[in-house]
């Protein structure tokens, strides 16, 4: 039996059983290192030793979920958000709301695919966009599992294909890893052998905008404790400064942590409200993120034992030896061990130097041509973001959209996201391996 394989199968299935996945996460590890032959002692302290690696994002995503909190006591989306509703109730009209819907799902495209080349902020406009304008999407009761899809699409296909930001980061870790095991490829021949298997992510979130569709009701539920808010001019200068602050830091420093700390100290030093408000809604906000920094705590362990098994290579080795010779399966199972191998693991970016290491001198040995053997590594590593619940491209999603409690993260997010984004890009990326 595979380590790398049961691990990832029992964290699966024991997420979508609706296990926590924190327990999923721990017990996935566990039985990965047991098949693989590590003592359970062992197999805890590399657990534990690698939850270190997520200590920074786990303490982002809690000053995010704070900063989050402080943005909508401030009421500035709340205003916003009135005037939508008012101006919907007034027009009263079916157009209207259709053209509500549009503008929302298109700004939110817009926000996420930005937030990985233009503004490189990530996942830290999430926290702060999606909680305060859930109430608006309640009134036109669009479901919240089309905006986890539209989210995690913005957050996963511009660093397949654009060049520019994370996307810059991606790809050249292909060119990396390709360096690595002695092969040479140009950073600008990354990118078009990848517009295949980037098409998948648009074919699906065109699905998902169809079949996700119909209305969905959901309870509108106060999120922030204050109920009255001062929305005076100085209170939104205040709030939209923090957001200035917070983003321009973020980029400067490229730290999550620093920029949502200059946008939550710009409130406490604004003194527009009282430092006792402020505080108790600051913990508010912690304490609603701090769930999704365990999970990425969690997430880090499960992939350093995962690593330390040394099974992807034997996994990688084993199909190769029972297939060899047929290219269609090859590329097919080259392909299902990535997306194996960066469900459990979380991340796109970590994944690739552990599968190219493997892939690529197997590629050659099979004569796959170099832009087969690019689309294929770039696919595999691409595969299993979406859809992963330990990947930040669905933990971030699920923050938002479950700031009230009306949204699973396995179900909502996970299940969603794996549907219409992986099995397209799958598909597609199958296609760029055979005919490149």
């Amino acid at each position: 039996m595979n380590a790398v394989l049961i691990a990832v199968l029992v964290m699966i299935i024991l997420s979508l059983l609706r296990l926590n996945v924190v327990l999923a996460l721990f017990i996935g590890a566990l039985a990965g290192g047991i098949v693989a032959g590590i003592p359970i002692a062992d197999i805890i302290t590399i657990f534990t030793e690698g939850i270190v690696g997520g200590a920074e994002i786990a303490l982002s995503y809690a000053l995010l979920g704070g900063f989050a909190a402080l943005i909508a006591y401030s009421g500035i989306t709340e205003v916003f958000v009135n005037f939508i509703i008012r101006a919907l109730n007034k027009e009263q009209s079916k157009k209207a709301r259709i053209i509500a819907k549009i503008s929302i799902i298109g700004a939110l495209l817009i926000a996420a695919v930005m937030s990985q080349n233009l503004i490189p902020v990530h996942i830290a406009f999430i926290p702060i966009l999606i909680p305060p304008i859930l109430s608006l999407m309640n009134e036109l009761e669009i479901d919240r599992r089309l905006i986890a899809v539209v989210l995690t699409f913005g957050l996963t296909f511009p660093y397949v294909i654009l060049p520019v930001g994370f996307g810059q980061i991606f790809q050249n870790t292909i060119v990396t890893s390709f360096e690595t095991v002695g092969v040479d490829i140009a950073f600008g021949d990354v990118a078009p052998n990848l517009i295949i298997p980037a098409s998948g992510f648009v074919i699906g979130l065109i699905i998902a905008l169809f079949y996700y569709r119909k209305k969905r009701n959901y309870e509108t539920i106060q999120i922030s404790s204050q109920q009255e808010r001062d929305t005076s001019k100085a209170t939104i200068i205040t709030a939209v400064l923090s957001i200035l602050a917070t983003f321009t830091v973020q980029i400067m420093t490229d730290s999550m942590i620093f920029g949502a700390l200059a946008g939550i100290m710009i409130f406490f030093l604004s003194f527009r409200f009282k430092w006792k408000h402020l505080d108790a809604e600051l913990i508010n906000g912690i304490q609603m993120m701090a769930y999704i920094g365990i999970v990425m705590l969690a997430a880090n362990g499960f992939a350093s034992v995962i690593t330390e098994t040394g099974h992807v290579t034997s996994l990688v080795e084993g199909i190769a030896e029972v297939l060899i010779g047929q290219k269609t399966l090859i590329v097919a199972s080259m392909l299902i061990v990535g997306l194996i191998v960066t469900m459990g693991i979380g991340s796109s970016f970590a994944t690739i130097p552990i599968i190219a290491s493997i892939f690529v001198p197997m590629g050659i040995e099979l004569e796959l041509s170099m832009p087969a053997i690019i689309a294929i590594i770039g696919t595999a590593g691409a595969l299993g973001d979406a859809g992963s619940p330990a990947s930040d491209s669905t933990l971030g999603p699920t923050a938002g959209l479950d700031a009230d409690g009306q949204h699973d993260h396995i179900w909502d997010t996970c299940v969603p996201t794996f549907l219409f984004l992986n099995l397209p890009v799958l598909a597609t990326g199958f296609i760029a391996g055979m005919i490149l």
